[in-house]
C-alpha cells in the first residue's frame, strides 16, 4: 500500500481542521465543520482527539469493525474534551483499512472516498447532509448568485443553516455525523470489498472533491498523483476560487476557500 496526502488550509493555519492520518491498518480522514455560532472546544481540537482515538481503536484489530471503532472514539473524544450535544463540534469521518482478503471502505459525513480498478471508478458518498436544512441552504446560495459575495449577511445565513442542521443531527430522519452520540458510527456506510478488485482509491475532504467533481476530473488519474503533483492540483483549486470565483457566482459554496486535503492510496 502507498499512500501519498496533501493538504491546504482554506484560511488561517490554526483553524485548518481537516485531519488526514496514515497507519499500518489503512487511512482515516476528518473533516471538522466550521463553526458559525460558539462550541465549547475549536473543531481543531474535536479532529485531533477523534482522530487519536479513532486510529487506536483501529490499530488493535482486524477483527473491531469500523463503526464499533469510529463509536468508541467519538464516547471517549466526548470524555476527554467534556463535549454537550449540540454545543460541541462536530466531523466527518472516512476510513480505508486494509484486511487479510478485503478493504474495507467507511463513510460518515460528506467526505466521500472514489475507488476502482484501472480506470473504472466507483464512488462511496454519504448525501443525507445535503438533503436537510433546505431553505436555508438555498438562501444562502441564492444571495451568492445574486452577487452579494462573503459579506457579513453571508455568516448570518450560514449560522442559520447550522442551527437548521442541528435540529436534523443524529436523528432518524435526518443525518448522521460524529459528534457526542456513539451510536451515531452504525449509520455510517460501509462497503468491503475483496483486495484484488480494487488497486487505487483517494478519500478527499469536499473542499477538494467538489471543485473536481464540478470540473469533472478522471479520479482515477488523482489517484496516481505524486505528492507534488497533488500540492499542485490543491493550488489550482485555490488560485481558482481567489482569481475566477471569488464570490461564488460560478459555484455556490459556503466560504470562498475551504480546508482541501486528499489522500491517494495504490495497491501493489
Amino acid at each position: 500500500m502507498d499512500v501519498t496526502v496533501c493538504g491546504r488550509p482554506g484560511g488561517d493555519s490554526a483553524d485548518y481542521a481537516d485531519l488526514a492520518i496514515v497507519a499500518p491498518f489503512g487511512v482515516v480522514l476528518l473533516d471538522g465543520a466550521s463553526a458559525f455560532e460558539p462550541v465549547d472546544v475549536s473543531p481543531v481540537a474535536y479532529v485531533k482527539t477523534l482522530g487519536k482515538f479513532l486510529t487506536a481503536s483501529l490499530s488493535k484489530s482486524d477483527h473491531v469493525t469500523v463503526s464499533d471503532a469510529v463509536a468508541t472514539a467519538i464516547a471517549k473524544a466526548n470524555t476527554e474534551l467534556r463535549l454537550k450535544p449540540g454545543a460541541s463540534p462536530s466531523s466527518t469521518v472516512s476510513v480505508l483499512r486494509v484486511r487479510k482478503n478485503a478493504i474495507d471502505l467507511y463513510v460518515l459525513g460528506d467526505t466521500p472516498i472514489y475507488y476502482g480498478r484501472s480506470t473504472a471508478t466507483q464512488m462511496l458518498s454519504d448525501e443525507r447532509l445535503a438533503a436537510v436544512g433546505q431553505p436555508e441552504r438555498e438562501r444562502y446560495r441564492d444571495r451568492l448568485r445574486a452577487g452579494y459575495g462573503y459579506d457579513d449577511k453571508h455568516r448570518v445565513a450560514l449560522a442559520a443553516l447550522q442551527r437548521a442542521e442541528r435540529r436534523s443531527r443524529n436523528v432518524e430522519g435526518g443525518y448522521w455525523i460524529a459528534e457526542t452520540l456513539p451510536s451515531a458510527a452504525k449509520n455510517g456506510i460501509l462497503v468491503s470489498v475483496d483486495r484484488d478488485s480494487i488497486d487505487w482509491a483517494v478519500l478527499a475532504t469536499d473542499g477538494a472533491s467538489n471543485y473536481l467533481n464540478w470540473s469533472r476530473r478522471d479520479w482515477s488519474l488523482v489517484a496516481q498523483y505524486s505528492e507534488s503533483d497533488l500540492d499542485h492540483l490543491l493550488e489550482e483549486i485555490h488560485a481558482w476560487e481567489r482569481d475566477f470565483d471569488p464570490d461564488g457566482l460560478v459555484m455556490a459554496r459556503a466560504k470562498r476557500h475551504d480546508d482541501k486535503t486528499i489522500a491517494t492510496v495504490r495497491f501493489s
